[in-house]
């Protein structure tokens, strides 16, 4: 889901100034404050400032346009430099920028300019209620905290992002906040499976909100929305008239006895077939979490299991074993989900997605497009079932015949599905390649394409417990196959159709018992 996307509501930005020097754009500013300033609404001059100061910041934070504004409107003894000092004494994000206006403004009123009736509201709000709204996981979620002064209210609306420790990636202040909770309201309603909605004391809003910008704040190249730096000093201003939180520890880091035990019981009650093979993968997830979200690493999620596969791609992690990073992380996904509550739907659709996150995963790995295997699935536990059983029939999407090399094949494609059985022989290809096929080896063709026929439809359902009990006592893919194969030969009936096999269906599933 969108969290922010009350944002059509936001209020309008006003329009850059046209002059291109620092003089010229110091100027500007101080004609907007003049104009502000003569009879302003109740939030203009503080919104106007948080602008002004966001466009500084982005502009470059080292050229020190702060400092330089507040000496040239010191100089300019007028009623707007009067409003932007006062405004500027309290929204400054700096304490030497906040000390240099103060000093400035006294500077200005010593002179005759009288001080702005307002100058004492800024940043002074009074708190009304305060909501959020997020995916059921808790990857993301929207803060929405009313401020009112007189009968004006406004909202300002927070994008949390937890698969990056709660950081605020979006602020925007809106001017219909109580349209906004409606919309939330009526989407939480609509979608109650996937999308949450809770009141949120003031105090916890404070501490979401405070943590949040810092987190951001201390990041050398934020990726952040186009209004984050606009309603940044105000929004940091409004959140210091929330209540202050109790001061409490910080959660303490994970030992590495801790992460161990976590990957234990993951591998214990997760379903895997070799448990062990998963380790590395399970002790990367671990590690993972406890990384980006340390208050609540078993926490799964869409977007928290797509960033975790995004950083096995950065290149710095040399895994010992890249099948295992698929049935691994769709096992984490169910597991979590059954773990944290998550409804059957919700289950369901973190797997799809976390699904479709792992074939963008293994296409940028040069492996099979992962989304093939699942035509037709539901629920988690039909995904996982589906995914090991198909991959075994099937475990690559390329191959080679002759001289020809077949790459990105649709393993769902009965004929291209046949073409990997026949790339997986190339014992064949030449006896293939002539003029007469020789019988023998066609019949083996065939015999095996049917048994993978039958591993991909689960039809008879024989075959798929055949070969699980097969592997599960040692047997590798090819040795499962050819014991496959036989059952299935041993049950051949003549026909008079050519190419076509025919054979005694109560017999095969009796022999596949036995195998």
């Amino acid at each position: 889901m969108s969290g922010m996307s009350p944002v059509s509501r936001a209020r309008k930005k006003s329009s850059p100034p046209a002059s291109p020097s620092v003089n010229g754009l110091f100027k500007d500013v101080l004609r907007d404050f003049s104009a502000v300033a003569v009879e302003p609404g109740p939030f203009d001059v503080e919104l106007l400032a948080s602008e002004v100061i966001g466009q500084w910041t982005e502009a470059d934070p080292e050229e020190r346009l702060g400092l330089e504004l507040i000496a040239f409107a010191q100089r300019k003894i007028t009623p707007g430099a009067a409003a932007l000092l006062a405004a500027l004494q309290v929204l400054a994000e700096t304490s030497q920028e906040r000390t240099a206006a103060a000093e400035a403004l006294a500077v200005v009123l010593g002179r005759g300019i009288p001080e702005p009736e307002w100058a004492g509201e800024i940043g002074q709000v009074s708190v009304g209620e305060c909501w959020r709204t997020g995916d059921v996981y808790g990857d993301e979620s929207s803060l929405l905290c009313v401020f009112s002064r007189g009968e004006a209210t406004l909202g300002l609306l927070a994008l949390l992002d937890f698969t990056e420790g709660g950081r605020v990636r979006d602020l925007v202040v809106i001017e219909e906040p109580h349209e906004v909770l409606a919309e939330m309201r009526s989407q939480a309603e609509e979608d109650r499976d996937l999308v949450v909605l809770d009141k949120v004391e003031p105090v916890d809003a404070r501490r979401l909100l405070a943590n949040g910008i810092a987190a951001t704040d201390a990041l050398a190249e934020p990726d952040v929305g186009e209004d984050y730096a606009r309603f940044h000093a105000v929004a940091l201003a409004w959140c210091h008239c929330l209540p202050e939180p109790p001061v409490g520890d910080a959660p303490a880091a994970w030992s590495p006895a801790q992460r161990t035990e976590a990957v234990d019981l993951f591998l214990a009650e997760a379903d895997l077939d070799d448990p062990e093979s998963g380790r590395e993968i399970a002790r990367l997830l671990v590690e993972h979490s406890c990384r980006t979200e340390p208050a609540d690493p078993l926490r799964v999620g869409p977007e928290k299991l797509a960033r975790f596969l995004e950083s096995l791609l950065d290149g710095e992690t040399e895994l010992e074993d890249e099948d295992a990073v698929a049935p691994v992380v769709l096992a984490w996904a169910d597991w979590g989900a059954r773990r944290g509550g998550l409804s059957d739907m919700a289950a369901s659709a973190l797997v799809e997605d976390v699904t479709e996150y792992l074939s963008e995963y293994l296409a940028d790995e040069e492996d099979e497009d992962f989304s093939d295997y699942l035509d037709g699935t539901e629920s988690t536990e039909e995904i996982l079932a589906v995914v090991e059983r198909r991959r075994f029939a099937v475990p690559e999407t390329d191959t080679v015949i002759g001289d020809e090399e077949l790459t990105d094949l649709d393993p769902g494609d009965p004929e291209q599905r046949r073409l990997l059985v026949i790339g997986a022989h190339p014992e064949y290809h030449e006896s293939l390649a002539a003029e007469e096929f020789d019988g023998t080896d066609g019949l083996r063709l065939a015999l095996e394409t049917s048994v993978v026929d039958q591993l991909w439809d689960d039809e008879p359902a024989e075959v798929w417990a055949a070969a699980q009990r097969l592997t599960a006592a040692g047997a590798t893919r090819e040795e499962t196959l050819d014991r496959l194969v036989a059952a299935l030969e041993s049950q051949l009936a003549e026909t008079e159709e050519e190419d076509h096999l025919d054979y005694d269906l109560d017999g095969y599933r009796e022999a596949l018992r036995q195998v």
